[in-house]
């Protein structure tokens, strides 16, 4: 088997020991079940630290249950959600927002994982006609599945758009620590400052084992979720493994040094790459994501070595991912290995 460290997804690294020692450390003795500890309410305190006190908190295992139940908690089953046609919910979870929930997705083509006013305007019709679904939420990704940023001005037309038309705005942050090092910005001034109602955090994807959470910026649509949670087989009876590893990773500034390398990581690898002639790099490199157009003939030979995934067939693009645990070498060799298939 290969373990060598490839580029295919930041969930296929390692978890940082710093995260690991935390688990331990909360597995001593015992405390009460399903997050009624000092473990939960230290990592609450982190978060407020980071986004304020008027916000409701709750983990969960998973990023998609992150959306899938935070969603939830804002829409009826008449109800649509806007998203890119790449996003997360649309793409990678199986059908299970519309599953669980009920509404309809209303997907729109980007050419850079970006929602705007312009994109989404062509879902905006059919308010309290009872034969069309009910636009309620615009989600967006940040940063995008295409590796992109928004800018905090871009999510506060968004936010203000949502508002003004009576609906929500809800913030998929699977890789938001990487966001918020583009950004060279806090969480809370392009999140809840932006008016962001609905936040998953993600921390898998940047050092963490797993649990993710969600942040009601708009306390209001978070009453009674504890019901949506359990009904939705997210409460953890051992939460504190949760809890403990947010509570580290929200410490001594461990996400924003995780985050600062696998960003830098990806500049570099665009960096080696940008002058291959037979190469071209597809979007801007922002987070921690390089999206190229590589001659597909040695695609096949370069996985075999360092495993990626391609992301459109018809056009030869494909998607290398960085990592916090992502080393120079890494991105020296694989670069020194595409001019040797090409040569």
């Amino acid at each position: 088997m290969n373990n060598k460290r490839g580029f295919a997804s930041d969930n296929n690294s390692g978890v940082h020991p710093e995260i690991l020692k935390a688990i331990l450390e909360a597995n001593e003795g015992h405390t009460v079940g399903y997050g009624d500890d000092i473990y939960t309410d230290r990592a609450k305190a982190k978060l407020h630290e980071h986004f304020g006190n008027d916000i409701d908190i709750y983990f969960v295992f998973t990023g998609t249950a992150a959306n899938v139940l935070g969603l939830n908690a804002a829409t009826r089953s008449w109800n649509s959600v806007i998203c890119a046609e790449t996003s997360h919910i649309n793409e990678d979870e199986c059908g299970a927002p519309e599953k669980f929930n009920g509404f309809k997705l209303l997907t729109v083509e980007t050419p850079n994982g970006k929602l705007t006013i312009d994109l989404i305007q062509k879902h905006m019709k059919g308010f309290d006609f009872e034969h069309h679904s009910q636009p309620k939420i615009i989600s967006i990704t940040q940063s995008t599945e295409m590796g992109t940023v928004y800018t905090i001005n871009e999510i506060k037309t968004l936010a203000d758009f949502a508002h003004q038309n009576k609906m929500y705005l809800h913030m998929d942050g699977a890789r938001i620590a990487n966001a918020a090092l583009a950004l060279d910005s806090g969480f809370k001034e392009f999140t809840k400052d932006a008016g962001v109602d609905i936040l998953s955090f993600g921390g898998t994807k940047n050092g963490m084992m797993y649990g993710e959470a969600i942040l009601f910026l708009n306390k209001e649509l978070g009453q009674d979720f504890k019901y949506i949670r359990k009904q939705g087989m997210q409460l953890a009876s051992k939460m504190r493994f949760i809890s403990a590893q947010f509570e580290r990773y929200l410490s001594d500034n461990l996400w924003h040094e995780n985050a600062k390398h696998s960003n830098k990581m990806a500049q570099l690898l665009a960096q080696q790459i940008k002058d291959i002639p037979q190469i071209k790099i597809t979007q801007k490199v922002e987070a921690n994501g390089v999206f190229a157009i590589v001659p597909p003939e040695i695609i096949p030979e370069l996985k075999q070595e360092y495993f990626f995934y391609d992301w459109d067939e018809a056009r030869s693009e494909v998607r290398w991912m960085t990592s916090f645990d992502t080393k120079e070498e890494d991105i020296i060799k694989f670069v020194e290995l595409i001019k040797e298939k090409l040569s």
